[in-house]
């Protein structure tokens, strides 16, 4: 009865309130510029926890972004190469729409996760930090759980499904979820992870490839996303990366006068330069 009560719950969708409209489908004119500064994390969420997992090797910190209080919680679990914050657009509107909590996840290798051993990634593995996580999260008062796996995030949360690992697990939705194990979504992977720039020469540039080379189709979730995908290093402007980083190379959808600005504005940089990098 109780199962069925949150599963009604959840499945209340209400429609959008009027004046919403999601930035990827908003039209730009000719010779508007679009924003690409980013969005802070508080704006999508809640609190922020670090939890901490003992194992063999040591301790693993998993970052999670968290938001509401009451009712049945969604555990969101990202695709490979992206972080808990590819989910800030979606828990913002979930969590108007319905009476639940929020969970979103960094996996390890990913976002602000920190683990002992990033290289392994296998299913097994990613299984058991979800249901460890829960445990440390919420002790022998785990609430019902509903996973949502994007991706690789989806291979996960099947897998976490099936070995158990979360007993008050409520339900499972999985989006655009490969065939196989998570290794083997991380080794279909490998061509795009390849094709990425090896650097950008700020946050704003990050997310502007990130728009016009389709990767992220929602301006608004690539502002509050890429910062989980890139981290921020220092590199002398003679080092080999600078030459690989994407400043000038992004095909430009706005007027020459607003293109020729952005140019010059990127282009102001010392000789000791802050890059941003892929985690992965």
């Amino acid at each position: 009865m109780e199962k069925q009560l949150h599963l009604n719950l959840l499945a209340s969708r209400p429609p959008i309130a009027g004046g919403f409209q999601s930035s990827s489908k908003m039209k730009m004119g000719p010779g508007r510029k679009r924003d690409f500064t980013p969005l802070p994390w508080s704006q999508y969420f809640e609190t922020i926890e670090d939890i901490e997992v003992e194992n063999e090797n040591g301790k693993d910190i998993f970052r999670l972004y968290c938001s509401g209080s009451h009712g049945p919680v969604l555990l969101l679990l990202h695709g490979g190469g992206h972080s808990a914050l590819s989910w800030a657009v979606f828990t913002a509107v979930i969590c108007s729409r319905i009476n639940c909590r929020v969970v979103a996840m960094d996996l390890r290798a990913h976002g602000d996760t920190k683990v002992k051993n990033p290289e392994d990634l296998s299913a097994d593995t990613m299984a058991k930090d979800i249901g460890k996580v829960m445990e440390v999260l919420y002790g022998d008062n785990t609430p019902p759980i509903m996973i949502i796996g994007h991706s690789m995030g989806g291979a996960i949360a099947v897998h976490t499904a099936a070995a158990n690992h979360i007993p008050s697990l409520l339900g499972l939705c999985v989006i655009d979820v490969v065939e196989g194990t998570a290794m083997d979504a991380l080794n279909s992977m490998q061509n795009f992870l390849r094709s990425r720039p090896k650097s950008f020469k700020s946050l704003e540039n990050a997310i502007e490839w990130s728009v016009k080379s389709g990767q992220i189709r929602n301006i608004e979730s690539a502002r509050v996303s890429m910062g989980g995908q890139v981290k921020k290093c220092e590199a002398s402007s003679s080092s080999p990366g600078v030459s690989n980083s994407i400043g000038d190379d992004i095909i430009e959808e706005e007027d020459e006068e607003v293109e020729e600005e952005s140019n010059k504005k990127r282009m102001k940089e010392d000789d000791k330069e802050v890059l941003f990098l892929f985690f992965t």
